[in-house]
């Protein structure tokens, strides 16, 4: 039997279909979570309504906002059931897709981009997570933001071209968020029950940004390591290879680095495990604690250029005699976490890449695209930024998102390079200080993750789901206290422990293994 639209039905047997759980690691790659078929805690089942036209009708939305370009009912496969994919186009040229089972829960999902979006809504890994989503029950919509990255790669869509850097900056999220639900009620005669988003990393700015410009486009928001200052990050990036320009470091020089801040921290919570829950709380200074010598051939120790290059990307931009941005925390040296993001043996870093584009073509008005980044003068450049007010989700004042009752979840990596985590504890703190402690507990909550790389990976646990959660809080009022995190090695379990919401964290209770989430309880720190 099916359901009146829009309504809730209770679990009345075994089996009956049950709301399905997101579960991490976050794909990097385009800023959303994978999904996996597991059980939810919830205990009621969400109705499966049915279209209320055919697919092939839905081309006839077209309009002067946005344009159908198609509309194709898909068979039913081994992975996927049968749904409506639609593909559209947004005045000027923002590309969206939306699919709609024909067996819906009546809520909708969309995932957020990475880096600088560009991704189309047809692409491999786009559609693996629409899937993923559709074969859950929801309706999906993604965006690329108004460019093609393969044809305007990095921020080179933003040359001397102020729309474009607003669609990317919000606009185009907004946009596909308001079109796809209306897409939504033609297909099924009615609005969705619930709506959320998902991202991590840009996807994870792109959802702060919905709550702080548009608090009633999404019920639910996982913000997932939101480049949120994405100004600063690019001025950091800028920073460290400034540094490293005068005095590289390989990354063998790294690895040792980390044997060194492992050494001097890892058991500071207590445990001698491999991690460092809170890398604030680590002593490591690599003027104290690194062997130094003259020869910079020798394999060994660090030259005094080394350990300076270390001090700056530790310490952080500085101009003018103020912090300008915070320094890399400690504890990400270790298994790689620099490589590729702030050090590489192979050429340009990926930070050197994303913020060269940066300031060539987004942050000054008019573009400089022939800026050079060896140039930047910390001392007045930073004052000359133009873009922050359009591109940045800063704002801690969350009332209107809070008062619609929306709920939002943001993880972070202590261990990501690609992003400074410090970004989501300052922020965190700051609504906090504008809303009030328990005000924002009532609906926002940070989880840190001890040893986590970019949205995945690293030397801690990786695998959670954040999603399940989320919806337990929006539609059953219960807040997420803990979430179960796990780490996967060779594709068996061998670790889990509770993330903690902060400040929070997770200790052990003094007996059983370290390596079972069982035997830590979420603290006070």
């Amino acid at each position: 039997m099916i359901a009146a639209p829009g309504s809730l039905t209770p679990r009345v047997a075994v089996g009956a279909l049950a709301l399905l759980i997101f579960a991490v690691p976050v794909a990097a790659q385009n800023g959303s979570s994978f999904l996996d078929a597991s059980r939810s805690a919830i205990d009621y089942t969400i109705a499966s309504t049915q279209p209320l036209t055919t697919c092939r009708t839905l081309v006839g939305l077209t309009g002067h906002d946005y344009s159908i370009i198609s509309a194709t009912l898909m068979e039913e496969t081994a992975d996927v059931p049968e749904h409506c994919r639609v593909y559209g186009v947004i005045q000027p040229e923002i590309r969206f897709g939306v699919h709609l089972p024909t067996g819906w829960n009546e809520r909708f999902y969309m995932q957020g981009n990475g880096g600088y979006a560009g991704n189309p809504p047809d692409a491999d890994n786009t559609l693996r997570t629409a899937m993923r989503a559709v074969s859950h029950g929801f309706a999906s919509a993604s965006t690329d933001t108004g460019h093609d990255g393969r044809v305007e790669p990095l921020g080179t869509f933003a040359y001397n071209n102020l729309p474009k850097e607003i669609d990317y900056s919000f606009r185009a999220v907004h946009l596909t968020a308001a079109t796809a639900k209306t897409i939504i009620a033609a297909y099924y005669g009615t609005a969705e029950h619930h709506s959320y988003w998902d991202g991590c990393s840009t996807g994870g700015r792109q959802g702060l940004m919905s709550a702080q410009r548009f608090p009633n486009d999404f019920d639910g928001i996982v913000a997932g390591a939101p480049v949120q200052n994405f100004t600063d990050t690019q001025m950091a990036y800028v920073w460290n290879n400034q540094a490293l320009a005068r005095a590289p470091l390989s990354e063998v020089k790294v690895a040792m680095v980390g044997e060194a801040v492992y050494a001097q921290c890892d058991a500071i919570d207590g445990l001698h495990d491999g991690l460092i829950d809170d890398p604030r709380q680590c002593t490591f200074d690599p003027k104290m604690h690194l062997p130094v010598c003259s020869n910079s051939a020798s394999g060994d120790c660090f030259t005094p250029g080394e350990i300076d290059t270390l001090a700056a990307i530790y310490d952080g931009p500085v101009g003018n005699g103020r912090q300008l941005f915070p320094g890399q925390p400690l504890g990400a040296e270790a298994g790689g976490g620099w490589t590729n993001w702030i050090v590489s043996d192979r050429g340009q870093t990926i930070g050197l890449r994303f913020s060269g584009t940066f300031f060539k073509y987004l942050a000054f008005t008019p573009d400089e695209p022939d800026f050079d980044w060896r140039t930047f003068d910390f001392n007045i450049d930073p004052d000359r930024v133009t873009i922050r007010e359009i591109l940045d989700a800063m704002d801690p004042d969350l009332s209107a998102f809070q008062a619609r009752g929306g709920k939002m979840i943001t993880h972070f990596g202590w261990a990501d390079t690609a992003l400074n985590p410090m970004m989501a504890v300052n922020y965190y703190e700051d609504v906090q200080a504008t809303m009030g402690e328990t005000t924002a507990a009532e609906f926002y909550r940070l989880f840190m993750v001890p040893g986590m790389f970019h949205c995945s990976g690293g030397l801690g646990t990786d695998r959670f789901d954040v999603m399940t959660p989320l919806i337990n809080w929006v539609e059953a009022a219960v807040p997420p206290d803990r979430i179960l995190a796990s780490r996967e090695e060779a594709g068996a379990t061998t670790r889990t422990r509770p993330l903690c919401p902060y400040p929070r964290v997770a200790r052990y209770s003094g007996s059983g293994s370290t390596d079972e989430a069982a035997n830590f309880a979420c603290v006070d720190p």
